[in-house]
């Protein structure tokens, strides 16, 4: 995803009936509605094309700012079409900012090497999925993004956590623990590009970090 986007000036949303007006486009002028009949790989690249920029545009203006004509000149379509596929920025924001992080159960693994696959795990999806980074770009940059990446630790990470620290009830102050260095490392990693943190192995970063995510995931509270 590009990177350092000027900010885009703010302009207020219109409702689908204004963004087809506005551009001669929509039902008025023969835009089909979205069904069954829509050829499904262009339907799928369009989608595709309306997420990708929302993200950039949500982490460049924040969301208040991010409008859905911005979002569409982005993405080289008519506003009309993002109102088709997502009906209102809240929609677009949602599906956009919509992860899966896919954690490991890490019941089944050897309690001292848990550590070690978590962060393993999640390199392995910080670097095979953009959506991830572009949703840090975006929790970094407004508090709607950061709201969505706080439901995503304690929907997703903190059931995986209970699990396997020792007190079931310290869970939420572990995953705070724990998010503080999987996400520090994927906002320098990743999104800061900071040279000595993009130069890393993964078994180094594995060799760095593990030791403290197996405290943070097993040991006694201090």
């Amino acid at each position: 995803m590009p990177h350092d986007r000027p900010l885009a000036t703010a302009e207020p949303d219109a409702p689908a009936e204004s963004a087809a007006s506005d551009t001669g486009t929509g039902a008025a002028a023969g835009v089909p509605s979205a069904g069954p009949a829509d050829p499904p790989r262009r339907s799928a690249a369009t989608r595709a094309a309306i997420l990708a920029a929302a993200r950039d545009r949500f982490a460049a203006d924040g969301y208040e700012r991010a409008t859905i004509r911005a979002i569409a000149r982005e993405a080289g379509i008519d506003p009309s079409m993002v109102m088709r596929y997502y009906g209102n920025k809240a929609g677009l924001f949602a599906a956009a900012s919509e992860i899966e992080v896919h954690a490991p159960d890490l019941s089944h693994v050897p309690r001292e090497e848990a550590g070690a696959r978590l962060v393993r795990h999640f390199l392995e999806r910080w670097e095979g999925d953009e959506v991830l980074t572009g949703m840090l770009r975006v929790g970094a940059t407004n508090e709607a993004g950061a709201e969505r990446m706080r439901e995503v630790f304690a929907e997703q990470i903190r059931p995986v956590l209970t699990a396997v620290c020792p007190v079931p009830e310290e869970a939420p102050k572990r995953a705070a623990l724990i998010a503080s260095q999987i996400l520090g490392m994927a906002l320098c990693r990743y999104v800061l590009h900071l040279t000595p943190a993009v130069a890393l192995s993964h078994e180094e970063v594995i060799a760095w970090l593990a030791p403290t995510i197996q405290r943070y995931l097993t040991a006694e509270q201090p």
